[in-house]
């Protein structure tokens, strides 16, 4: 449950504030969160981002002043954080499905997007297997690049895909999947959170390093792009990802935040989280995908 209040706290933040210049960046410092790990458990909860939800009661409670006042358009424009008429206009129009003014003048249909509540349903029966596991340290090789926040929960976005895409087609990942025996040449996508006050995280594609991978030069990977990536010893929770494509991983992930976490008295921990795609492959698995956890205090 701990879980949901901070959520409902967070939105309750942003209601206090809605005339106020706030980014999730704020919301997240007020619940004692990362920003990456706000922003993405956010959009898993409720199937926005933090600041598609600000925008959209802002543009909400414009529409009701637009109608019920006589208030300037421009001053209402101001109100709700839009520097000019012009892009408070796009913005509630696309909102709307009208321009202010023409809302105003013939009393029309307009959207209402009431405040968020964040309630925790259980239901009877399975709905997913899970295991917990303590790490020791780990150590991976891999090709590594930043990506912005704002890409987390966007259907839209292919940046993630691209870079795997790219990696397979033009086999940029050969010099490191020969190094370990076959039979043991898993792939990894790491994720770790953003540094404070960074807009970007990484994520990165390559192999675990263990004692049975071949030695290799470090210098000469670097060159060719690859970096070392270490693991803190943790305690994880390993999810199976059923499915054909990324969508089944988008699954998990609503399902970690919105049924795990409430009931079983965890928190998510700042540590990379990583998915591991098997090398034969498991009947009916796209992936396993492992989330660092910790016990609530």
């Amino acid at each position: 449950m701990e879980w949901t209040r901070q959520m409902q706290k967070a939105i309750a933040y942003m209601e206090e504030n809605l005339l106020k210049e706030i980014n999730y960046e704020d919301v997240a410092k007020h619940v004692h969160i990362s920003s990456y790990e706000f922003h993405r458990a956010f959009g898993f909860l409720t199937g926005m981002t933090p600041n598609a939800y600000i925008r959209s009661r802002r543009l909400s409670m414009a529409g009701i002043e637009i109608l019920e006042t006589d208030g300037k358009i421009t001053d209402i424009a101001l109100k709700y954080g839009y520097d000019t008429p012009e892009s408070f206009t796009k913005a509630f129009t696309r909102f709307h499905g009208v321009a202010p003014r023409t809302a105003r003048e013939t009393g029309a249909k307009l959207v209402l997007f009431n405040p968020l509540r964040i309630k925790l349903t259980v239901e009877g029966g399975k709905s997913m297997d899970y295991r917990i596991v303590q790490t020791k340290e780990k150590r991976f090789l891999a090709l590594i690049r930043d990506f912005r926040n704002e890409i987390i929960n966007d259907d839209e976005n292919h940046d993630i895909p691209d870079f795997w895409d790219e990696c397979n087609k033009n086999r940029l990942l050969g010099p490191v999947y020969c190094l370990n025996p076959e039979g043991k040449r898993d792939l990894y996508g790491l994720c770790t959170p953003t540094e404070s006050g960074k807009d970007t995280f990484q994520y990165g594609i390559g192999i675990l390093i263990d004692e049975e991978t071949k030695a290799f030069d470090v210098s000469e990977m670097e060159n060719r792009g690859f970096r070392i990536w270490d693991v803190k010893p943790g305690t994880y929770v390993v999810f199976d990802c059923i499915g054909t494509d990324g969508d089944c991983i988008r699954e998990m992930w609503s399902k970690f935040y919105k049924e795990f976490l409430p009931q079983m008295g965890y928190a998510s921990a700042e540590e990379t989280d990583y998915e591991r795609y098997f090398e034969k492959g498991k009947t009916g698995v796209f992936c396993e995908l492992w989330i660092p956890i910790r016990k609530n205090t």
